[in-house]
């Protein structure tokens, strides 16, 4: 079970992610979003050593909200440059590579198991506690699933769709809204891309 740290970062994961989030193609707002954090969750990593978190941010410039699910490790992952977040400081284990989960095979992995009924959601401030509030639909095991993950969280493609994952995020009026953050979709052709 993941050790959560109440500590310092440096910068901080809004800090990385203002720098980060511009650059995403699916991001639509400013070069310069004023990010609050609106809500997520957190798996375990099997072996203990790596962080993963599902991150849900609000630019408040825009009132878009983004899902950016975040994996944090002691060591730089191989050939995983391009998804990189950025490095922080961690006040109790130092230094930290930060990277975009779907980029991430731990979070790939984990994120499949929640998806199929072999792992369960965290809470994201709260060590060893499930998080009631993630409501999941397993997918089918009986065939290849591929894992997709919504970056504007809302209702998610619906077309193939056979098991997801929906939370929770405040809007900046303090509204409690859920959407599908992580989707499941058997394996084709048309989807070799998430």
């Amino acid at each position: 079970m993941a050790v959560i740290h109440h500590t310092s970062l440096i910068p901080t994961k809004l800090e990385l992610l203002r720098t980060w989030l511009p650059a995403q193609d699916w991001f639509h707002g400013t070069r310069t979003p004023e990010l609050v954090a609106v809500g997520g969750f957190r798996l375990d990593d099997p072996a203990g050593q790596v962080g993963i978190e599902c991150y849900l941010v609000t630019d408040t410039v825009t009132a878009h909200t983004y899902h950016v699910p975040m994996t944090y490790r002691g060591a730089p992952l191989p050939d995983a440059h391009d998804a990189l977040i950025g490095t922080l400081e961690h006040g109790v284990l130092g230094r930290r590579w930060v990277y975009d989960g779907p980029g991430d095979p731990v979070f790939v992995a984990q994120a499949l198991a929640l998806l199929t009924g072999r792992a369960e959601a965290q809470d994201q401030q709260r060590d060893n506690t499930p998080d009631p509030d993630i409501d999941i639909t397993c997918a089918a095991v009986d065939a290849p699933i591929a894992l997709r993950v919504v970056r504007i969280p809302g209702d998610g493609d619906p077309h193939g769709r056979c098991g997801s994952v929906r939370g929770p995020w405040r809007t900046p009026q303090g509204r409690e809204t859920h959407g599908v953050l992580l989707e499941a979709t058997a394996m084709d052709g048309r989807n070799s891309r998430w």
